[in-house]
């Protein structure tokens, strides 16, 4: 997967390409790390872009919504630990400094942010 194919659209995991099973058990993991300020989880925003299990690690390419989110630290390694839990193996998260589009939610995710 290209790199400029991983940051435009919706998420596209290598790992549900090789192991789907073990893809389905990471998102479900990773549903309970939320960004804070918004209240959804990195997946409902589709933060987490790619994820490539190697021989003795997973890496996750990850983007946040903003580049100087305070809570970004916190949330990346809440990411790893969720990962490394579900996975149990190694993982390092990848942080891209990439755009973040509300387009990029997962589907059905309730965009109701009280704008309107």
């Amino acid at each position: 997967m290209s790199e400029e194919t991983i940051m435009q659209g919706k998420a596209s995991w290598q790992l549900e390409k090789t192991n789907p099973k073990e893809a389905e058990l990471l998102k479900e993991s990773l549903r309970n790390v939320h960004d804070p300020e918004l209240g959804y989880s990195v997946i409902d925003l589709g933060l987490i872009r790619d994820v490539v299990k190697e021989e003795n690690r997973a890496v996750i390419t990850m983007i946040l919504t903003t580049p100087f989110c305070p809570y970004g630290g916190h949330m990346i390694e809440q990411v790893r630990m969720a990962a490394m839990e579900a996975l149990k193996i190694d993982v390092y998260v990848d942080l891209r400094f990439d755009p973040w589009d509300p387009e990029m939610m997962e589907e059905g995710a309730d965009m109701d942010w009280g704008f309107l």
